[in-house]
């Protein structure tokens, strides 16, 4: 494993002497633009094993993408590498269905600290809620981003993190329908974590559990999603949305199609530059 392969895959050859912010925020956003979040491995039969090496051969040099466990993963050993105070942390993911939080931790997050002030990072949460740059671990304070407000809010050592929601504009529909957007100013809860530091090995009994479980949404749903310099792609089952952040006031550009069999693999090269071995099933 080589930092100037991982560079090379992201895209980044810019000068990285000092583990600080800019240089941070730097990798972090390479990294988002060119590694989608994709759990396709388990639609086209393929196993997920979270070791460093199998991680690093498949995002670095098959060019593929990865969930949470695998894109945080490789993003914390690449930091590591940089001289960075870095740690993993868990979360228990929101899930709106139910209205709570999951009960056992389902997701990996990172903790960076630099010259005494903590932030939070997270390249594995894919779609409209993954954040652009690395946000200040404090609680109530608003942190507006191209995608929209992010906050975390602290209770007695737990925290929550959420955002603002934007309405979504969608040309092949009414002017004021906003399907499944609450008006704006609602709160979309994302997930909540300690400050407790985990290792790689406490989520293995996770990742083998996500692969099986048919009641997760990763096993009902082929995802691909890459964020873009204005936006989002996101490549879910048959239906790939295009979507441009603030295309107006406060509001998202939603651009839908529904692609046929052919269509999703040629899209999968085209737009999010992933080319499988394996037949996938969407």
């Amino acid at each position: 494993m080589n930092i100037q392969e991982y560079f090379g895959r992201i895209s980044y050859n810019k000068p990285h002497k000092d583990a600080d912010l800019e240089t941070l925020t730097a990798i972090f956003q390479h990294h988002i633009q060119t590694i989608p979040f994709e759990n396709l491995s388990m639609h086209c039969g393929e196993a997920i094993k979270l070791d460093l090496q199998s991680t690093y051969n498949k995002i670095v040099r098959q060019k593929r993408g990865g969930w949470c466990l695998e894109n945080n993963y490789l993003l914390f050993w690449a930091l590591r590498e940089l001289g960075y105070d870095v740690c993993i942390l868990g979360a228990n993911s929101y899930e709106p269905a139910g209205r709570t939080y999951t009960a056992e931790i389902n997701h990996i997050l990172l903790k960076v600290v630099i010259e005494g002030n903590s932030y939070i990072i997270d390249a594995g949460f894919g779609g409209a809620y993954q954040m652009w740059q690395p946000l200040m671990l404090i609680s109530g304070k608003d942190q507006p981003q191209v995608p929209g407000i992010f906050r975390f809010m602290e209770d007695n050592g737990t925290w929550y993190y959420e955002k603002v929601k934007r309405k979504h504009y969608i040309p092949e529909q009414s002017d004021t329908q906003f399907p499944d957007t609450p008006e704006l100013g609602n709160i979309r809860k994302i997930y909540r974590f300690t400050l407790e530091p985990r290792h790689i090995d406490d989520f293995q009994e996770l990742n083998a559990f996500l692969q099986v479980s048919p009641d997760n949404i990763l096993q009902k749903k082929s995802i691909c999603s890459l964020q873009t310099t204005t936006g989002l792609l996101a490549l879910v089952g048959w239906t790939l949305s295009e979507m441009k952040y603030n295309y107006t006031e406060d509001m998202d550009l939603v651009n839908v199609t529904t692609l046929t069999d052919e269509e999703v693999e040629k899209t999968l090269k085209e737009k999010f530059n992933i080319v499988l071995e394996n037949k996938l099933v969407p």
